[in-house]
């Protein structure tokens, strides 16, 4: 697959008109195509045909599909071809307005003026053109994140190609099969040194495994795993998933270790290991960003890990993860 995103043609759109017809599996349509499963997934979201009062002829159609796409790419450009509109808009950010308050209040006003919606002012924020107005400053914190990077090392040479997600078998990603582990780092404050924490889920049954570090070095961190990991049997500990973090460049450990292989996700690609992501999440709740790492234990970890798998979850029908993983453990010995 070419690492240069092009947009989606309309000859591939009919390619997969056919495909959704057939019902072709998406990773078997991303193959054919050419590109990610997750970019097949969004063109069929968004550019799916709706229609409330007669609902028996929703689908994909590859015609409707192209201009629903070229409408959505002309939205952006109303903001230049309208000064007056682009000012307004810029004015309401400055006053605090959400896009969403905004394109709300457009429609709100009537028919007669020009309107936009809320993906459209975003997309105009993060724009480069309209990246040197600073607008992201006048969104919410957890937005103004979002802002584009102004530099990233490339990192391909830690991570070849024959290790990346795109090139993982697809019984890999698959939920049901059980000992796919995916992994993340949680950092803190830096004022609270270079301790971080190592968060590993197993996919199928969300059992987690959190490990204290010192520092980011990726040996230290991969022995680490290699120590956690060597009493499960070989099908339980079968593949991880991480990120292109400098931290996980040591992976040809586990593999010469306990004999696991590994995937990276594609670069700001963070839904390509959702379970460990979500996961997260819920860790934060105890270790905020700003927690002091050196009045936690390994112990202090273990406990709370304890906690975790322990809480019943609507995804494994209201079992617990430990429940879970135990089974499995069982099962296929």
């Amino acid at each position: 697959m070419s690492r240069c995103y092009t947009q989606i043609t309309l000859a591939d759109r009919r390619r997969l008109h056919h495909m959704v017809a057939a019902k072709v599996p998406v990773n078997e349509m991303a193959r054919q195509l050419g590109r990610h499963r997750s970019t097949i997934y969004r063109e069929i979201r968004r550019n799916t045909f709706r229609d409330r009062e007669l609902p028996d002829y929703d689908g994909y159609y590859s015609t409707v599909a192209n201009d629903t796409a070229k409408d959505r790419r002309r939205r952006l450009r109303k903001l230049r071809r309208h000064p007056t509109l682009r000012t307004e808009i810029i004015n309401q950010l400055e006053a605090r307005w959400s896009p969403e308050q905004i394109a709300g209040r457009l429609l709100s006003d009537g028919l007669s003026r020009i309107r936009v919606c809320k993906e459209t002012i975003y997309r105009f924020i993060y724009s480069k053109e309209d990246y040197g107005l600073g607008l992201y400053q006048y969104l919410p914190e957890a937005r103004r994140k979002r802002r584009p990077m102004r530099s990233r090392k490339p990192r391909d040479g830690a991570f070849p190609a024959t290790h990346r997600i795109s090139q993982r078998p697809d019984f890999v990603g698959d939920r049901s099969r059980f000992g796919h582990w995916e992994g993340d780092l949680l950092i803190f404050d830096r004022p609270l040194a270079h301790a971080n924490v190592t968060t590993l889920v197993e996919r199928k049954s969300r059992y987690t495994v959190l490990i204290k570090n010192p520092s980011r070095h990726s040996r230290p961190i991969m022995d680490k795993i290699i120590r956690a990991f060597s009493p499960l049997p070989a099908f339980a500990r079968q593949s991880f998933t991480f990120d292109r973090g400098t931290e996980f460049a040591g992976f040809r450990a586990l593999e010469d270790g306990i004999g696991a292989c590994s995937w990276f996700c594609d670069p700001s690609a963070p839904w390509q290991k959702g379970t460990v992501e979500n996961t997260n999440k819920r860790i934060r709740r105890y270790l905020p960003g700003t927690t002091d790492l050196a009045v936690v234990s390994q112990r202090d970890l273990l406990h709370l890990t304890r906690d975790i798998n322990d809480q019943p979850r609507k995804c494994l029908g209201y079992r617990t993860p430990s429940e879970v993983f135990m089974a499995h453990l069982h099962e296929d010995r």
